[in-house]
């Protein structure tokens, strides 16, 4: 059943012109503008696409955007499901499984999180090199799983080393700073109480969010290369915690974002 319903969307997708795409894209919460530097030849709402999961209030404007970036064609997903909004793990990472339908070859990912390094200041951008899964599930526990490879994913090196490694260079050839750390994800929607955020340091992860784990699992069991950068919205210091502003959180990621796209536009280059 879930074999036909995505060799379904995949079909309709490659009829509205979206062929060969190279590079699949996933952008995380207020970090929407890359689309801006894209060459676009096709888009189409999530809500058009056949068994595509229904969107949220959070994401009725959410699209896939094709078209073409530094020289290669990119597939862009503007706007991602989180668990939170109460879709299933399978729903969370369809757009990967329709990506890598249409035969990307590599994953790029953002995200918004919470700075647990206190070392790390709002605005600066992390490289995950290694994650925590505490949202409790697994994209990959479903009857029939082993339909789309090997449920028991090796997670040895989830991240493509090649690509973080490219990721990097293209950071010192920049002058941006790139901090590499441990991404913990959590379930939410709540933020985290200061013991939580004392839990996340003694587990030595360096930034916290919601999304992007089960993204990168999927993309584990379909041998697809991926990495993944956070935008660091805010600093999670249980000694000294302040309420959150979400508007806050969205403009701080905004002026960050421009480093994540150079960061994207020049990896994208280098493949």
């Amino acid at each position: 059943m879930k074999q036909q319903q995505l060799q379904n969307t995949i079909d309709f997708l490659k009829s509205a012109g979206i062929t060969n795409p190279e590079i699949g894209i996933v952008l995380g919460t207020g970090l929407g503008k890359l689309v801006n530097e894209i060459a676009i030849e096709k888009e189409v709402a999530y809500t058009d696409i056949p068994n595509f999961p229904e969107a949220t209030v959070e994401f009725h404007s959410g699209k896939l955007i094709y078209g073409e970036l530094s020289g290669k064609k990119v597939l862009v997903m503007s706007g991602r499901f989180h668990l939170y909004e109460g879709y299933t793990p399978w729903e969370v990472t369809y757009g990967i499984r329709t990506m890598h339908g249409l035969g990307i070859e590599n994953l790029l990912i953002s995200n918004a999180a919470g700075a647990i390094n206190l070392s790390y200041k709002k605005g600066d951008l992390m490289l995950i090199e290694d994650h925590l899964n505490l949202q409790g599930q697994s994209p990959l526990a479903f009857k029939g799983a082993n339909n789309f490879g090997n449920i028991f994913a090796d997670m040895l090196a989830p991240y493509s080393k090649e690509l973080n490694i490219k990721l990097n260079l293209v950071a010192t050839e920049q002058n941006i700073q790139l901090h590499n750390g441990t991404y913990a994800s959590v379930l939410g929607p709540q933020l985290e109480t200061r013991a939580e955020y004392r839990m996340l340091q003694i587990l030595e992860t360096d930034a916290v969010g919601m999304s992007t784990v089960p993204e990168v699992i999927v993309a584990k069991q379909l041998n697809l290369p991926c990495s993944a950068i956070s935008v660091l919205t805010d600093e999670c210091d249980p000694k000294n915690l302040q309420p959150v502003d979400i508007a806050e959180i969205i403009a701080i990621a905004g002026e960050a974002e421009p480093k994540m796209i150079a960061l994207f536009k020049g990896v994208i280059e280098k493949l």
